[in-house]
């Protein structure tokens, strides 16, 4: 087997890369000879896992947090989609957010990840498609494995990733500071909903959420249901409502225990329309994609039932 590893070198404060001989060793350990291609900028993992696939790598594992494994996933969807190469994805997670990981269950030690990996075998889950505006008013499109949502997420996404203290206190508590920081500032914008082909849906919303996994934020449970083998997302609309209310509401979410709350709506669908109502410059909301943050609605979302073949 040809096992390629995308590390990004300053995923989780550097954690990884200044223990690399040891997670070095235990990769030979389980793997034998790997080859590692290293990230030096947003979208070096998407190139770098095109390439290893496009080389006949059997198995690229992502060593990062959700931001890596989304671009690998992205470069081994595009893989597939041009060359009908199937190549298998691994994750080692570390990093601001790992909440893929979380949702399949991997464990947090290094050495018992890569013997789980190593013994599992490949199984296929749904990732999604989405068509979006990037920060230069293009249009723009590509894959991600765990959830894309906007409007207070996306305003979250960049105050995280711009914090300073991203790799030095836990995710958990990063996430919740800058979420309710955001939230305090946030203005809440008017958009059109589309699930399948059902009736349009109209919200004055806080958060739109697009969901093939459970968790994200840190460990937010944003959408306690979704499964990522059933061929479709769950749509979770968080509606205006009274800030100070909804800032000690976001406890729930932690725990999955907002199904019932008033300002929530859960849809389930295989795609998804998300446009601005009105004024397109006050309602074009900020997109979050895998805990990255590069554009704004008007966004399609489409499920993608078994795409990616995921170890776990």
């Amino acid at each position: 087997m040809k096992v390629g590893v995308v590390l990004n070198p300053i995923a989780g404060g550097g954690r990884l890369k200044r223990h690399w001989p040891d997670v070095a060793a235990a990769l030979k350990k389980h793997f034998g000879d790997f080859e590692l291609r290293e990230t030096q900028a947003e979208g070096d993992a998407e190139r770098l896992a095109l390439d290893l696939a496009a080389n006949g790598f059997d198995l690229v594992i992502a060593a990062g947090g959700d931001g890596t494994a989304s671009e690998v996933a992205d470069g081994l969807l595009q893989a597939r989609e041009e060359g009908g190469r199937t190549t298998e994805l691994g994750l080692l997670p570390c990093g601001t957010g790992i909440d893929f990981a979380r949702g399949l269950g991997l464990p947090k030690e290094i050495g018992a990840t890569l013997e789980r990996i190593a013994g599992a075998k490949a199984r296929a889950v749904d990732a999604g498609r989405i068509c979006y505006i990037d920060d230069h008013g293009a249009l723009a499109s590509r894959h991600f494995i765990n959830i894309a949502s906007l409007g207070l997420s996306g305003a979250t996404d960049r105050a995280v990733n711009a914090d300073k203290r991203k790799g030095r206190m836990s995710a958990k508590a990063l996430f919740l500071w800058r979420t309710v920081v955001e939230f305090i500032r946030y203005r809440f914008q008017d958009v059109r909903i589309t699930v399948d082909d059902g009736t349009p849906v109209e919200a004055r919303m806080a958060l739109v959420a697009v969901a093939n996994g459970k968790f994200f934020g840190g460990g937010m449970m944003i959408a306690p249901d979704a499964e990522l083998t059933d061929g479709r997302f769950d749509i979770v609309i968080l509606r205006a409502a009274g800030k100070l209310k909804l800032i000690w509401d976001i406890r729930l979410l932690y725990g999955g225990r907002h199904r019932n709350h008033p300002a929530i709506t859960i849809l389930r669908g295989r795609k998804v329309v998300v446009e601005p109502l009105g004024d397109v410059e006050k309602n074009g909301a900020l997109v979050d994609i895998d805990g990255e943050s590069p554009g704004r609605i008007p966004a399609t979302f489409e499920i993608l039932p078994g795409a990616l073949l995921v170890r776990y």
